[in-house]
């Protein structure tokens, strides 16, 4: 069934497809993403906004379509695909880790408001996963600073971390595949009472766990092994 999460009339049939068969959709797993990487001075704005509805505004609004249901029948699940880019962020990286800690925020809302109607709101935080989500971060960057300027070193080092950072250097061997998160997610749905976040994959424990312990000032350091400052 086909579903656009940037296409009102899109969401809206699909749910009312479901709920014509089975009466409600009693799981909602938000998926749909992508990373638009780039500086956050030359991102331009059309870009972020396109960014911005696939992430965010899509499933908000699919998450909305489907609640009145959930709540007719006392019970449903929706589950939201985080990363453990909505607790961390990485440079060039901006404006999709701010989808990331958008979910996050809205999940923990949600989680509050929903839980008196049985429904179970959980976050998926995968690390890096080896899927194309890496060579489509690294095109979209491409697309978006057509014209040379003081970023491009800063842009090249981007494009050369995303690109890498799936299959060699350290993190590499830490990394997931598909099946990882799949498997998360069936364990979260067929558990009673599921937590309400899980974590996918070696490198985001790791990853979220320095950031959790180093200040800003020690993470930018770290960062800074990996990236050059612009200047």
């Amino acid at each position: 069934m086909e579903l656009d999460v940037t296409s009102e009339a899109s969401m809206a049939e699909a749910v009312r497809r479901v709920e014509s068969q089975h009466g409600a959709v009693s799981v909602l797993v938000n998926n749909s993403g992508y990373s638009q990487s780039g500086s956050i001075e030359t991102v331009p704005l059309d870009l972020v906004r396109a960014q911005f509805e696939t992430n965010v505004f899509g499933p908000a609004r699919l998450t909305q379509l489907v609640l009145p249901g959930m709540r007719h029948q006392r019970w449903g699940r929706v589950v939201n695909l985080s990363s453990m880019g909505g607790r961390l962020v990485f440079p060039g990286g901006g404006y999709y880790h701010a989808t990331k800690y958008a979910i996050e925020a809205l999940s923990d809302a949600l989680r509050f408001e929903v839980q008196g109607f049985g429904i179970d709101v959980i976050v998926i935080q995968p690390g890096l996963i080896r899927t194309a989500f890496s060579a489509t971060a690294v095109s979209g960057m491409a697309a978006a600073h057509d014209k040379p300027g003081v970023y491009d070193a800063f842009h090249a080092a981007v494009a050369r971390a995303t690109r890498e950072s799936y299959y060699k250097g350290s993190l590499a061997p830490l990394a997931g595949v598909p099946d990882d998160v799949a498997m998360v997610i069936a364990q979260a749905l067929k558990a009673r009472r599921p937590r309400t976040r899980y974590t996918v994959s070696r490198s985001a424990t790791v990853m979220m766990t320095l950031r959790r312990v180093l200040s800003d000032r020690l993470w930018d350091r770290l960062l800074s092994r990996a990236y050059p400052v612009p200047r």
